[in-house]
């Protein structure tokens, strides 16, 4: 599984994935400007799973029917990073089988698995 990092999530996150020997692609290190929807595409072309706080993408791939090979929507109150660190921990350790062709929703109380239509 591969990864792309969305400008708002914190390096630690970036660092975390990578620990565990996945491979990230993190956007501030490339590319602050991009869209949301070049974002998108660029997961898309590289086969990557996007990761993000952003809740924006769901508009995208659920009522614009946009492409994706997975999404994880980080949605916690506040900027705790260590919050956010162990709940990525626990969605890579616990549900790693169901990232791909999902939009996952992981909050503090629960993770959401939705599966994405594949448009092509």
């Amino acid at each position: 599984m591969e990864f792309l990092a969305d400008v708002n999530v914190e390096k630690q996150i970036v660092q975390l994935l990578i620990s565990f020997g996945f491979d990230v692609r993190w956007i501030p290190e490339y590319n602050c400007t991009l869209s949301d929807e070049e974002l998108l595409k660029m997961a898309e072309n590289e086969n990557r799973i996007l990761i993000t706080n952003d809740k924006d993408f769901g508009e995208l791939v659920f009522r614009q029917k946009r492409n994706s090979n997975g999404i994880i929507l980080i949605r916690l109150k506040g900027q705790n990073a260590n919050e956010k660190i162990e709940l990525v921990k626990k969605l890579i350790l616990n549900h790693q089988d169901k990232i791909s062709r999902h939009f996952t929703t992981v909050s503090k109380n629960k993770i959401r698995f939705v599966p994405l239509e594949d448009e092509k």
